[in-house]
């Protein structure tokens, strides 16, 4: 198979090349095409094909040192009801495809062990491969043919949040500082010599997936402004070996884990959780609806989507709602799981309230509370609490304690 798409184009000048004097100038400019570093790109979700846009656009640039030569990703999977035999390309492969790859230099191997796609990868005779967000793992067999090694761009500043979910586990986390690096990639997960990284503070209210494209964006560019050196040889003796005492792993998140408990969790600890959770698999809560006029109980399983922390007490938000049928005379108690001024019933749950611009406030862990501003109830789409509101006129809402 031929080295790279971009270098098939170039003409051929035999075994006796013109001399200089008489040589067209625009073959003088491919002559210098040639000595660019060839690359081949890994990647499957969006966040990674923004970065293969942005690395394919600086290959246009007079400045760039290098050309892609083959774009790598996961295969597609089927989509959709009767889609079964029709897979849909991943973001990558579908941006490869719109930047004119061809066929022959779009590969989507079910695993990077497969002797056919490593046989490929052999002839294209790439000088570094670029890792973003691929998904599957790398053999040494992989690892041992590009000739200045792999670089993988990571989401979070390592040895910290290893893994499958490091923005996710940082936003959950709540830690106030998160970055990008630049690494090569070896055998063990995440674990290579860290080439470069660049920190940023974390804003308390961002979510996962935003912050996701915005350390992609970032470590695209780092890696670029780091190539010159990798190219000269350089790479590997300015990298930095992780501090194996310092790492934190980053699981994969599970739909089990993203029911939110208001009892044992501060409201802090549950706006993280909502934060990181955006997406996929989302955070959810199993909040009472009570009829009003007859006391018949609902128990609805709710989509938290967006919150905010409340900074003071929530009995100066409290809004006055009628007891519940079930709340004993005078049981407007400042409870076990919250300082919010809340009513209790003799079942135990708490009576939620809604703040002034019908935001729901839930009492949370220590006194603290969460403020909901969108929710999902089931079989609807996202909604303001307000809307939601105005959905469920006549009914109280609780919570258990």
């Amino acid at each position: 198979m031929s080295g790279c798409t971009y270098c098939c184009d170039q003409p051929k000048w035999g075994l006796q090349r013109p001399s200089a004097s008489r040589r067209p100038r625009h073959l003088t400019v491919v002559a210098v095409m040639q000595t660019k570093k060839r690359i081949v790109f890994l990647g499957t979700p969006e966040v990674a094909a923004e970065s293969l846009q942005t690395l394919y656009t600086h290959t246009k640039s007079g400045e760039s040192l290098f050309q892609i030569c083959a774009v790598v990703s996961q295969p597609g999977k089927p989509r959709g009801r009767g889609n079964k035999n029709m897979p849909v390309p991943t973001p990558v492969e579908q941006a490869a495809r719109d930047l004119g790859f061809g066929e022959d230099t779009i590969l989507c191997p079910t695993s990077a062990k497969e002797e056919s796609f490593l046989s490929t990868l052999r002839d294209l005779q790439p000088d570094l491969c670029i890792t973003a967000a691929y998904g599957n793992m790398l053999p040494q067999s992989f690892l041992d043919i590009p000739q200045l090694g792999t670089l993988n761009i990571h989401p979070s500043l390592l040895p910290k949040f290893r893994g499958a979910a490091p923005v996710q586990r940082a936003v959950q986390a709540g830690v106030d500082e998160t970055g990008v690096s630049v690494a090569y990639t070896v055998l063990r997960c995440d674990a290579g010599p860290v080439l470069a990284q660049e920190k940023i503070a974390m804003d308390p209210d961002i979510m996962a997936p935003e912050l996701l494209s915005q350390l992609f964006r970032l470590g695209t560019q780092l890696l670029i402004r780091n190539l010159p050196a990798v190219y000269e040889g350089r790479g590997l003796e300015l990298a930095t070996p992780q501090d194996e005492a310092a790492m934190v792993h980053a699981a994969k998140l599970t739909k089990e884990e993203s029911n939110l408990d208001f009892t044992s969790c501060s409201a802090t600890a549950l706006h993280n959780k909502v934060r990181a959770f955006a997406g996929w698999p989302g955070t959810t809560a199993y909040i009472t609806l009570e009829e009003e006029s007859t006391g018949k109980r609902e128990v609805q399983k709710i989509k938290i989507c967006s919150t905010r922390i409340v900074e003071r007490s929530c009995s100066e938000n409290h809004v006055e709602v009628p007891p519940s049928n079930e709340a004993e005379e005078g049981s407007s108690i400042n409870n076990n799981i919250g300082s919010l001024s809340s009513t209790t019933t003799s079942s135990g749950s708490v009576l939620l309230t809604w703040g002034p611009s019908d935001t729901l406030l839930i009492p949370c862990l220590g006194g603290t509370v969460l403020e909901v501003l969108l929710v999902q109830p089931p079989t609807k789409k996202v909604m303001t609490t307000k809307d939601f509101k105005n959905g469920i006129r006549g009914k109280r809402l609780y919570i258990t304690a």
